[in-house]
């Protein structure tokens, strides 16, 4: 994998990242859809297009990880 594969909001702020770091998702999250470049990713195109930024529980799909919102009620934020 090269740097040009790893979407350009995959960094420390970008709540897919946190949730896996945390063990509160499934890696498969970041190699689907971080590792390449973003693609299909709804999170992104929201952000990108209309410039609505998705809460950390919501997954490159579009759906909800229950996990982290749990998570995130409890704790606050991730």
């Amino acid at each position: 994998m090269s740097n040009s594969d790893i979407c350009i909001w995959y960094n420390g702020s970008s709540g897919v990242k946190r949730a896996c770091d945390a063990g509160l998702i499934d890696s498969k999250w970041v190699n689907d859809y971080c590792w390449q470049s973003g693609k299909e990713c709804i999170r992104k195109k929201r952000f990108e297009e209309e410039g609505y930024v998705s809460p950390d529980y919501i997954l490159p799909d579009g759906s909800i990880s229950e996990s982290v919102k749990k998570y995130m009620e409890q704790k606050g934020n991730l």
